[in-house]
């Protein structure tokens, strides 16, 4: 019976050596392939751990759900604007494909309604401490957000939005720049999760933050003078005019030194644009960590309303970052958007203070040093309506899109699509579309503007009052016949169809 003990011991005593040998052998060798980004996790870890792959969204995989169950799925996208019913089917921790590792389930603030104490019972399961702080009323985004960030106490801090879906090994590039630089406020590649079926879709690391006239965010290409200063190396971070807000690091004494969030704005809008004009004109800088990706939700609808209606609760937030940060420039965004001249946007005296403190640049610098290919031309002409001499009706743009025929219509001096910035790169602007024209006789074409002028340049006569289309050396006249709604191009002739006046419409805030 001694024996057979003593036997057993030996033997367990075996199998655990022979355990750690394996552990032990499956990490070094192992680790003679590691490149930088395996360094979040143990190879061997990463072995052990591993589980298969074969359930609903394994790998980033489209959820497909069945004919018989579509109706009710229909019926709980309502909730929160995404496939709750394809979410609930996923793992808590489902693989995702090599963008990054392995990442974790997502929630949102709206499903943790319907969780309620369950949310509570499970992050207790986790292996790092998780606390929950809930606001005692609906607040928004930006308020939710500084209590959080009041009650953090480590060095950095990270906001995700709800909808997020997180990666192996996002988190470490983030900390590793703040800790080079710690005026450095760094986001991740945001990655595509279909609102549809949680397919997970790799981003690109060729596009960065701008925004447009009516102050909305937008993705365009990086420019080439972004990739010089990178010398072509892609896994340098990119410096981003504008986030998108929802993801993003910062070293917390200094999201305490420049101000945090604005607490004079609503719900959320416009915070992303007026913390990144602040972290450039006051002396950091914003970058997206090309090493780091993070999935994110894109709704096509809002599930939830604003106080006051969504244009109120955003044109108030609008006009705080344009009164505070965009000096003369938020012209553009008044005369786009006559409406929120209406819209009481508060007290920014301590705002403007704060900049004055931080001794921040004016936003002409903004446009000249990080944003020289901004949809906000730095220098022009004039900004307001075009006026055709014989008809007296102006250039419209129609609230038409790219590559579409630009308009004519009776003047109505409201701004909006009439309004027109003819630059100082003789350019014929609308937010970021230029008047283009390719052949003799137009069509006049409403292109992205691509500031290497071409078909996008006319010369202006103040004198003459004429518009000379340089590359065709005809002036845009008023329509034709055929098309009584599109202004055309003609032989010069001095004729008053092709006298246009370029009013300067821009308005006292």
């Amino acid at each position: 019976m001694r024996r057979f003990i003593y036997c057993k011991v030996v033997l367990t005593t075996s199998l655990v050596w022979v355990l750690v040998d394996v552990f032990l052998l499956l990490y070094f060798s192992e680790c003679n392939k590691c490149d930088d980004k395996d360094h979040s996790l143990l190879p061997a870890l990463r072995a052990v751990i591993s589980r298969s792959h074969e359930g609903p969204g394994e790998m980033g995989k489209a959820v497909n759900i069945p004919k018989e169950e579509q109706e009710k799925m229909k019926e709980l996208f309502k909730i929160n604007q995404f496939n709750l019913m394809a979410s609930d089917m996923i793992a808590l921790n489902r693989s995702l494909p090599d963008v990054r590792l392995d990442g974790f389930k997502m929630f949102t603030s709206q499903t943790f309604n319907f969780l309620q104490k369950k949310l509570e019972n499970y992050v207790q399961t986790l292996e790092v401490p998780v606390r929950i702080l809930r606001m005692e009323q609906r607040s928004g985004l930006i308020r939710a957000r500084l209590r959080g960030a009041a009650a953090t106490s480590g060095q950095v801090i990270t906001f995700l939005d709800a909808h997020c879906e997180c990666t192996v090994g996002w988190l470490e590039p983030l900390l590793a720049r703040i800790k080079e630089d710690r005026t450095a406020v760094v986001c991740p590649i945001i990655d595509v999760i279909s609102d549809e079926t949680f397919e997970y879709m790799a981003g690109s690391d060729m596009t960065y933050g701008g925004f447009n006239w009516k102050l909305n965010f937008r993705w365009y290409p990086v420019p080439q003078r972004e990739m010089d200063r990178r010398k072509g190396d892609r896994t340098l971070p990119v410096r981003t005019p504008t986030m998108a807000g929802g993801l993003f690091s910062i070293d917390k004494t200094y999201f305490e030194e420049i101000g945090s969030y604005d607490p004079g704005m609503d719900i959320w809008g416009g915070e992303n644009l007026e913390m990144s004009f602040r972290i450039w004109q006051c002396g950091g800088s914003l970058e997206i960590v090309t090493c780091s990706h993070v999935g994110h939700v894109f709704r096509k609808a809002t599930p939830y309303s604003f106080p006051g209606g969504t244009g109120q609760v955003i044109n108030k937030n609008n006009r705080r970052l344009a009164e505070v940060w965009m000096d003369e420039f938020k012209d553009f965004f008044y005369i786009i958007s006559p409406g929120v001249m209406r819209v009481d946007y508060g007290d920014v005296s301590s705002r403007k203070a704060l900049k004055e403190t931080l001794k921040c640049k004016p936003f002409s610098w903004y446009l000249e040093n990080i944003y020289p290919d901004s949809q906000i031309p730095r220098r022009y002409y004039s900004l307001g309506e075009i006026r055709n001499v014989e008809t007296n009706q102006c250039v419209d743009n129609m609230g038409r899109k790219e590559n579409e025929k630009v308009g004519f219509f009776n003047c109505h001096g409201m701004g909006g699509n009439q309004v027109f910035s003819y630059t100082a790169d003789k350019e014929i602007r609308t937010d970021d579309l230029c008047l283009d024209a390719s052949r003799l006789n137009g069509p006049v074409l409403m292109l992205k503007c691509h500031h290497m002028k071409g078909n996008q340049m006319f010369e202006y006569d103040a004198e003459r009052l004429t518009l000379l289309h340089v590359n065709s050396n005809q002036c845009l006249d008023m329509p034709s016949e055929d098309d009584k709604m599109v202004p055309t191009l003609r032989e010069c002739n001095g004729s008053r169809s092709q006298q246009w006046l370029l009013r300067n419409m821009t308005l006292s805030a």
